[in-house]
Order: C-alpha cells, then structure tokens, then sequence
C-alpha cells in the first residue's frame, strides 16, 4: 500500500479531529496534540472494524471519516476508562 503526501495528511487530520472531539465528547478535556492524535487514528482502525461489523456504513468523504474514527476514539475511551478506574476525569490544579 501506498500513501500519499495528501493522503497521509487527510490521515492525520482526520485523527486529531476524531481525538479532539472524542476527548471532548468524554469530559477528559482531551489529551493533547500527540495524544488526540493517538487516540483519533486508533479509534479510526476500531471504527472501521466495528461499524461493518455491526452493519452500519457511513459512506465515504471526509465527513464520514471522521465521525467513523470519532465512533471509534470513544468506544477507545470508554475501554480505557473501564479498565483505567476511570481516568481522564478533569484535574484541576488547587491553590
């Protein structure tokens, strides 16, 4: 397989979007550039095993790959909490 300088791009920004907005959607306030990144481009393999598996296409374009990996960052974070105790939780730095 290979990818594309544009094609590697639309990949990465497709990760930070799914990340940031999974980061968000889960009260964790995100975790970063790096980690929303991490967090996108897994939840987009989890997402495009997953969704097919339950019998749901999204079609193709950018949209829908964002929120197929945006589905996946947030079955990833809802994993990561049940086996983390439920970390992510906002952490506030107290004076």
């Amino acid at each position: 397989m290979h990818l594309s300088n544009e094609s590697l791009l639309v990949i990465v920004f497709v990760g930070i979007v799914a990340g940031w907005l999974a980061g968000r959607v889960m009260e964790g306030g995100g975790f970063g550039l790096i980690g929303d990144l991490l967090v996108g481009l897994v939840g987009a393999f989890i997402g495009n095993w997953l969704l097919p598996q339950l019998g749901i296409h999204l079609g193709v374009g950018i949209v829908a790959a964002i929120i197929n990996a945006f589905i996946g960052a947030v079955v990833l974070l809802l994993i990561l909490r049940l086996i983390g105790g439920g970390f992510g939780g906002r952490r506030r730095w107290s004076v």
